[in-house]
């Protein structure tokens, strides 16, 4: 399923929804489902499996055009964003004239961001007032379905509930000074995550697996102002979401509605490109980022 947060022509109330066909919007609105994602998400398996015949049976839809699309979950527990993509992370090591850590290969790593700084697609996102380095990352993010602590890899899948795209804005010129300091990202990140536009369960990309747990064979393209910049796999990830997930578990309880982050795919943001000195984002700039199977997220910055 594809599962999406939206309003209907005329209404501004969030409704849960489902999109079928590619370009129509099924609501879920009804009095036995729970009426927003992360209350949907805690409710389970068998609720999943009750929203997934509803929205083949229902017969009342709206086409996708005519629907406004909102974060598809706009209030998750946490935010867990990881470095997961080799070529991004030598990039950005190279950028600071070193090589990778030594300890970048014994496990994934990841840091918390702004939980409550989330937006959808089509927002708009302010430029920070204190940045003059602003830039978009293209990720993939896992939605935790089912708690679970010190999940080993292979069990990790069972625990996902869905995946969206994720942009993790950054202002990279305070993100600099704050790991010169050796703690953060903190204020180079924690003003704006962008999730969208769907939610996909694992099956729906079912064919597209590569073995490794959580891990697709999925193109994964960023454009600003509707030319091309950044183009990677989802395949390419160093470590699995299966083993991001399990080193996140680790003595600790995930919960339904956690958001996981893969961390930026390789050429997947101005940093890399730019060798970390610009041109970034200017006001005005449309960023879309798009992994096949899932969707484009598109968001203006201002």
């Amino acid at each position: 399923m594809r599962y999406l947060t939206f309003t209907a022509p005329n209404d501004e109330r969030p409704r849960l929804g489902a999109l079928i066909a590619e370009d129509r919007v099924v609501s879920l609105g009804r009095g036995d489902l729970p009426q927003d994602m992360l209350s949907f998400i805690r409710a389970g398996a068998d609720t999943w499996a009750l929203a997934a015949q509803i929205a083949r049976q229902t017969q009342s839809v709206w086409p996708l055009s005519e629907v406004h699309l909102l974060a598809p979950l706009s209030n998750p527990p946490s935010i867990r964003d990881a470095y997961a993509f080799e070529q991004h992370v030598r990039t950005a090591n190279q950028n600071r004239g070193r090589e990778v850590p030594a300890e970048w290969y014994e496990f994934p790593v990841f840091y918390f961001t702004n939980p409550t700084t989330v937006f959808g697609p089509g927002d708009v996102i302010q430029i920070p007032a204190y940045t003059q380095a602003m830039d978009y990352e293209l990720e993939v993010a896992a939605i935790i379905g089912k708690p679970g602590r010190d999940i080993t890899p292979e069990q990790a899948v069972e625990h996902i509930f869905g995946f969206t795209i994720m942009n993790d804005w950054s202002a990279r010129d305070i993100q600099r000074k704050e790991m010169k300091v050796g703690l953060g990202p903190a204020k180079g990140k924690d003003f704006a995550t962008s999730l969208g536009p769907v939610i996909v369960t694992p099956d729906e990309l079912a064919a597209q697996a590569t073995g490794r747990p959580g891990v697709f064979n999925l193109a994964m393209r960023a454009r600003v102002n509707g030319q091309q910049l950044s183009q990677g796999n989802w395949g390419d990830i160093h470590y699995s979401f299966g083993e991001i997930i399990a080193r996140a578990s680790q003595g600790v309880t995930l919960q339904p509605g956690d958001v996981i982050g893969s961390g930026t795919v390789g050429t997947g943001c101005l940093l890399e490109q730019t060798k970390a000195e610009g041109p970034w984002l200017r006001s005005g700039d449309v960023v879309e980022l798009e992994v096949e199977g899932v969707g484009v997220l598109k968001n203006k910055v201002v």
